[in-house]
């Protein structure tokens, strides 16, 4: 075994540029697939982030003004929602699953002592965590108590919690807005540095604001709908649906306003399908364009050695022994050039990550199209095998033509 190791190593010095080119073609290969299938595993995890810990199936209605008479009634007329529309959706609509009313109000000044920041102010329910990416980094938020109640207790963002409280624990001390005083009893963290939204138990702050009643704005989440048509045709049904309680046409696109999430989600996911499979495509390619050149180059390998195989078959050596050792040699530059390209494909999307990674901490997490661009190690290992297995199949089948040869033919062979 030892002489047949001394004599690879014998083989490969003295070709060293032959050998470098079939090295390449394997480290390269192996290289670019790995670069590629993390770049899109990148770009598919930084989209797929923004939908964060929010649910999918959701949906969020906005009342706006009429743009067709109807029924008598003018153009331009403003439509408002109100309590009543929880129970008309969900009774109506059998892939409701809750129906959640929103009221917002922005522009609030919130002050403490001399210390002040413009927020916008969002009435909610203990529900609106399941279908939103509120994250709350101390205390609480708002419960089933501050809500029967009417508790004016708030829930405040880490990024203005600073600018209102400096170094000192917000929670259970106390703000003010329009002259009214709410307990602190929540800090959430901040999604972007844009957000700037502090969250009042729905009941006080429609008492106080909102004494009729009337909403702009509604959440729904909805269980069932699992195509892209099914959510499209359940919009058709939610317009029907609300176009026949406030009476306006169902042909009317300024009424109301419908943001299906759900219906987002998929077609984001369908486009990241494609892309996916185009990245893959790609790399296969890569990796086949590795795989040719190395044929080719193993192919021109033994046809130069073919006397050589002459010569250690008249000098009494068995064909299986000449054929093991070119078999390893293809074993040996495949392996360790496949090697290297997976390993240097790896650190280098490990590098790229960490990057990405050290950079974010301290940052707000904001609308992102990249991150983490690493590659599946199981992926990454199944190729670096076919291009191995690849590469010893390439000097297999023409160094087994090779020696079948006779000595005598292969001593002429050029």
């Amino acid at each position: 075994m030892f002489g047949i190791f001394s004599e690879i190593a014998t083989t490969l010095k003295r070709n060293r540029l032959r050998t470098f080119l079939t090295g390449f073609s394997i480290s390269w290969g192996i290289f670019m697939l790995i670069i590629l299938l993390a770049a899109g595993n990148g770009l598919k995890n930084g989209v797929t982030s923004n939908f964060g810990d929010r649910a999918v199936n959701k949906i969020t209605l906005w009342a706006g003004m009429t743009s067709i008479p109807y029924k008598g009634y003018p153009k331009w007329r403003e439509i408002k929602f109100d309590q009543t529309d929880s129970i008309y959706l969900s009774t109506g609509l059998k892939q409701v699953d809750q129906v959640v009313p929103t009221f917002d109000l922005g522009g609030k000044t919130i002050t403490r002592d001399k210390q002040s920041t413009t927020v916008s102010l969002s009435a909610v329910i203990p529900e609106f965590t399941k279908y939103n990416n509120v994250k709350i980094k101390n205390g609480r938020f708002i419960n089933d108590i501050d809500i029967k109640e009417f508790r004016k207790v708030m829930v405040i963002s880490d990024k203005d919690a600073p600018i209102l409280f400096g170094q000192d624990d917000p929670i259970g001390k106390e703000v003010v807005c329009d002259q009214i005083s709410y307990t602190v009893v929540g800090i959430h963290k901040a999604s972007n540095r844009w957000q700037n939204e502090f969250y009042v138990p729905f009941s006080t702050l429609n008492a106080i604001y909102n004494p009729s009643g009337k909403l702009s704005q509604f959440t729904i989440t909805v269980n069932g709908l699992k195509t892209a048509e099914e959510n499209k045709s359940f919009n058709q049904e939610v317009k029907k649906t609300m176009a026949r309680k406030h009476e306006f046409s169902p042909e009317d696109e300024n009424a109301i306003y419908i943001w299906n999430m759900l219906e987002d989600y998929l077609q984001t996911m369908k486009i990241f399908n494609a892309i996916s499979l185009f990245v893959w495509i790609v790399g296969i390619g890569t990796l086949i364009a590795g795989i040719v050149g190395v044929g080719n180059i193993m192919l021109i390998t033994v046809r130069e050695r073919t006397k050589e195989f002459g010569i250690q078959k008249a000098l009494g050596a068995k064909p299986s022994k000449i054929l093991s050792q070119v078999v390893l040699e293809s074993l040996i530059i495949t392996s360790i050039f496949g090697y290297i390209g997976m390993i240097s494909g790896i650190i280098l999307t490990e590098i790229i990550n960490l990057g990405m990674t050290k950079y974010a901490v301290g940052q707000t997490e904001e609308f992102a199209i990249f991150k983490n661009p690493t590659v599946d190690l199981g992926i990454a290992i199944s190729a670096t095998l076919v291009l191995i297995i690849a590469g010893v199949l390439a000097g297999y089948f023409p160094a087994r033509r090779a020696v079948k040869i006779k000595p005598i033919e292969a001593l002429r062979y050029e």
